[in-house]
């Protein structure tokens, strides 16, 4: 039985030579199932929570492909890979609803330092104690998942120093979020924030993962991790959606990989030890992804995220080739090999295109991606 899953994908938009345009209001008010964010230059949709991988590929490239076909309508206009502001400007704040006193509050707290792009994947899970376990676990491997996804080393036209410019300015809020030990840990800490004034709202909880659901934070019914950059290729994305699904199952089948009980880190002080751990392996993941050096949760010692995720590769491969969605893990190899999207521009870099090249290059090559799966679209997928 597979978990049910789903994205929600921010996309820049602007034209063809990578310039960024905000278009979301005009979007949101055409096409149905957009929504907007408070700078009006990225707009989102979300997939519905589905099972099979082959419809999750199709409702990830349906409204895409309407909103290219709509920007077209308006002009020289397309979608922009990449999780920041590559080309600018990262000076002034585009208002998508002047009249929203949230917006208010992100734009005066913030700044642009929210104008980012990126993915958030959902995975069904509705024991709220499984869910808690969850979230402990895929918290504490969170910076693999950045790793896997780094596409914003650049900031209006210049290198940055980081795989993911995003992850190391996005305001993580509150300050300090536990892990929590259980649902009823979730609520009490939750409700208390509310009162302090840390969270503006029940939304207002910005870390790398969260359990999620209708009702937060008592009726909950999903993990959602929201560490990820903008992963534009539909197979690379679906490939670390995959990885998470499989790290998921094995963590259903073997409860004991909650890092709070198999962590080999002194007890006494296990949980803000594990946290100050991954907070250091985040910003690591960040400046280096998946070239950066990690602490591991399970003893502290020091591992590539590469070969940290290799050694997941090889335990969970196994699970998903039971349950037949190994065909969409399998592109991670190609990843872990051929490197993330940040890498791959940093190349292009080194090999002498300016940043603005690079972008352009980007835009044409993503059209072209979705062009050659648009007539595949809803069939099966074969990937090596």
């Amino acid at each position: 039985m597979l978990l049910s899953k789903g994205f929600e994908v921010e996309m820049y938009t602007g034209t063809a030579a990578g310039e960024v345009i905000g278009l979301s209001d005009r979007i949101v008010k055409d096409l149905d199932g957009f929504v907007r964010e408070p700078d009006s230059r990225n707009v989102e949709y979300t997939t519905a929570p589905m099972t099979n991988y082959d419809r999750l590929l199709c409702a990830t490239l349906k409204p895409r492909l309407a909103l290219r076909q709509y920007l077209r309508r308006l002009g020289d206009y397309t979608l922009i890979p990449g999780s920041t502001l590559s080309l600018g400007d990262s000076q002034h704040f585009y208002r998508s609803d002047p009249h929203n006193p949230y917006h208010d509050y992100i734009e005066q707290t913030y700044g642009t330092n929210v104008v980012t792009a990126s993915i958030h994947i959902n995975v069904g899970i509705s024991d709220y104690e499984d869910l808690m376990r969850a979230y402990r676990l895929i918290r504490l491997e969170a910076p693999l998942y950045l790793a896997l996804s780094a596409s914003s080393p650049f900031l209006d036209g210049k290198i940055t120093g980081s795989h993911s410019r995003r992850w190391q300015v996005f305001p993580q809020t509150p300050a300090y979020v536990p892990l929590f030990e259980s649902h009823k840990h979730f609520v009490t800490w939750t409700e208390e924030q509310l009162k302090l004034g840390t969270m503006q709202n029940v939304r207002h909880l910005w870390v790398s993962v969260r359990p999620n659901g209708s009702n937060r934070p008592y009726n909950l019914n999903r993990l959602e991790l929201r560490i990820c950059d903008l992963i534009a290729n539909p197979i690379s994305l679906l490939a670390v959606m995959a990885f998470l699904e499989a790290r998921l199952t094995q963590l259903l089948q073997y409860p004991q990989l909650d890092p709070l009980i198999l962590s080999q880190l002194p007890s006494s002080n296990r949980g803000e030890d594990l946290l100050t751990l991954t907070q250091e392996n985040e910003q690591a993941a960040a400046r280096f992804s998946l070239d950066a050096t990690l602490r591991h949760w399970y003893d502290g010692r020091e591992i590539l995220a590469r070969d940290w995720i290799k050694d997941l590769y090889v335990q969970v491969y196994p699970i998903a080739k039971e349950r037949g969605f190994s065909c969409f893990l399998s592109p991670l190899q190609k990843i872990l090999r051929e490197g993330n999207t940040a890498q791959q521009w940093l190349k292009q870099s080194d090999q002498g295109m300016d940043v603005k090249s690079i972008i352009k290059q980007a835009i044409i090559t993503l059209e072209k991606q979705e062009r050659e799966l648009e007539h595949k679209l809803c069939q099966h997928i074969l990937v090596a």
